[in-house]
């Protein structure tokens, strides 16, 4: 039950994130700050810690799925 939850969880979450990256156009990423120092040069500070933190968060939501599979195979 508590590996469901965090799943939900950690999916929401990994929406949030994607969602914040910088496309084409821009994202929300731009609010914190990560526009204008970007169009300096390179990717800015706050970028590359959102790059990070989606992929800590990624790799926790595929965690979450493994051992989910592991406890259905288990159990089932």
């Amino acid at each position: 039950m508590g590996f469901s939850i965090a799943l939900i969880v950690f999916s929401l979450l990994l929406m949030l994130l994607v969602l914040m990256h910088k496309g084409k156009g821009g994202g929300l990423s731009d609010m914190f700050g990560g526009g204008m120092q970007s169009s300096v040069g390179g990717s800015s500070v706050a970028e590359r810690n959102l790059d990070r933190i989606t992929i800590v968060v990624a790799v926790i939501w595929f965690a979450c799925i493994v051992v989910l599979a592991l406890l259905m195979k288990l159990n089932g």
